[in-house]
This record gives C-alpha cells, structure tokens and sequence, in this order.
C-alpha cells in the first residue's frame, strides 16, 4: 500500500505522462471522427450572445487566473522565448521584419497553449479542487488526439503567416534587413512602401486570424467538455462565429489586440495575457454552446 501512495520523482511523472500522451494517441482515429451517434447526430445547438457577455468571461477569466496563478504555466514557456528575440536583436536587426507578424500571431497559436486552461477552468466550474499542474490533465482526454491534430493545423497556419508576411516585407520594405529600429520605423511610417507594408500585412494577417478564429474557438473547448469528434467539433465552432458575427468579431479583435500589447515589453506580458485570455475561452465557449443537460431540458 505504501508503495501506491508513495510520492512520485519527476521521472515516474514524466514516464506516466507520456504514458498517457502514448494511449490518447492510439484513440487519434475516435477522437477525429467521432463516435457513429456524434456523427450522424445534428450538430450542438448554439446560442446567440452580445457584447455584454464577453465582459462577462473576461471577468470569469480574471477570477479563474487569480483563483490559480496560472502565469506559472507561461513563464516557462514565454521567459525563454522572450529571451531569444532579446538576443536575436542584440546580434542584429533581421529579427524586425517578422516582429510584428510574430506578436500578433500569438492569436493563430494561442488556442493550442491554453488548452490546459481550458481544462482548469472546466475543474473549477465542476466544484473540484484543483491546482496549476492539472492543466496537464488533457493528455489523458479522450479527445487528445484530436486536439493535437488540430494543434498542428494551428501551427501549420501560424508558420504560413510567418512565410507570408515576410514576403509581403520583402515586396515592400525588403529585401534589404533593416540598419537600425529608428530607420526601420521611419520607413514603416513615413513611406508609401511602409504604409503598403502595414494596410497589406493588415489585411492579411486578419484573414488568417479570422480563419482561425471560425474553427477554433470552440473546438478546443468543446473537444474536453463532450465526446463528439474535431469534425463536429469545428463545425460547431463554424456555426458559433456565423451565429454570432459582431459580438465574435469583437473577441477577436479583444484577443488581437491583448496579445499585441502583451508582446510589446518583450513578449513578458503574455505571460498574463494568455492566461486570462485562456480561462476566458472556455467560458465564452458556455456561453455560446449549452451544455448537453441544458440543452436536453
């Protein structure tokens, strides 16, 4: 007995998540398509929200952050980041053609990162006693299959925005790096190749954002909370954006905008950003998708 509750190094942790990662892996088919009823049932139904709301789960997303410190989680992830563009631009300035592009695409990725948010939150909103480390919980959901497969589409348009936004310098500012930040801005602000640059980069990267926006704010959600596979899933996050066209515009525009302004001090803003913004999701995903003994009733 002793030895079932003995307390685990942090090798037999790792071993038993991988352990995990291993089996949900195997159930990848299920999880994209699907159980037979999931498939042939009509997709969830969808309720319509207003602006009120999204102070709302921002709201809840602060509580949910302050209840559980979950920066914890992003400081191991942005700290590094943050300190190989600092080093990047110590070096040189080749860096500053994609530093915007890679601020704001934050919002293409943002959903796969805070999939363990998603899970605290659903915990807390069960009642149960949680901590930081049960974000961790998804490898063993039953859908983690799918959300890695979507997770790799996420990252697959991520590095395609990356590609095309560093065209779209190199046919207006480039291909020459910038000499310095002031003459980079100068040009940026004060040329027609640099305002071609911003209204071009502009319209592009929002086309992007808003294909990512439409399949994934509530398939992430939806993919922890109910068995019903990606394809329903994103659907449901398709039907979401389409019902609900001003008041989800405006989350993007609130994640945008979040995640740009959290990126300016060295991208170590994110490391609050994101995680309210995390929490925030999965609420907006109840308010938008009623839970099945709701929906039932």
């Amino acid at each position: 007995m002793a030895a079932d509750n003995h307390i685990r190094n942090p090798i037999e942790w790792s071993s038993d998540q991988l352990r995990n990662v291993n089996v949900a892996i195997g159930r990848t088919g299920h999880a994209v398509h699907g159980d037979d009823r999931a498939r042939n049932a009509p997709l969830p139904a969808v309720r319509r929200i207003d602006l009120a709301d999204l102070r709302d789960v921002l709201n809840r997303g602060i509580e949910d952050f302050g209840a559980y410190r979950t920066d914890v989680i992003f400081i191991c992830l942005i700290y590094p980041l943050a300190g190989l563009v600092l080093a990047q631009l110590a070096f040189g300035y080749d860096m500053l053609p994609i530093l915007f592009p890679l601020a704001s695409g934050f919002a293409l990725i943002g959903p796969v990162a805070a999939v363990g948010l998603y899970e605290m939150s659903r915990r807390r909103e069960q009642g149960r006693e949680i901590n930081w480390s049960d974000a961790f919980a998804v490898l063993r959901a039953p859908a983690f299959g799918a959300i890695l497969v979507l997770g790799i589409i996420l990252f697959l348009i991520f590095a395609l925005w990356l590609g095309t936004a560093y065209a779209i310098y190199e046919g207006t500012l480039g291909p020459r790096a910038p000499v310095s930040l002031s003459a980079f801005l100068q040009d940026v602000f004060t040329t027609g190749a640099g305002w071609s640059l911003i209204v071009v980069g502009c319209g592009v990267g929002f086309l992007f954002a808003l294909l990512v926006l439409t399949i994934s704010v509530v398939s992430f959600p939806m993919l922890l909370d109910r068995d019903v596979g990606l394809f329903v899933a994103m659907a449901t996050s398709v039907k979401s954006v389409w019902t609900n066209p001003v008041p989800m515009a405006a989350w993007g525009l609130i994640v945008t905008l979040g995640l740009v302004l959290g990126s300016l001090p060295a991208l170590l803003g994110l490391v609050f950003v994101m995680p309210v913004l995390g929490h925030a999701t999965w609420h907006l995903y109840r308010k938008l998708v009623p839970a099945e003994t709701d929906a039932g009733s």
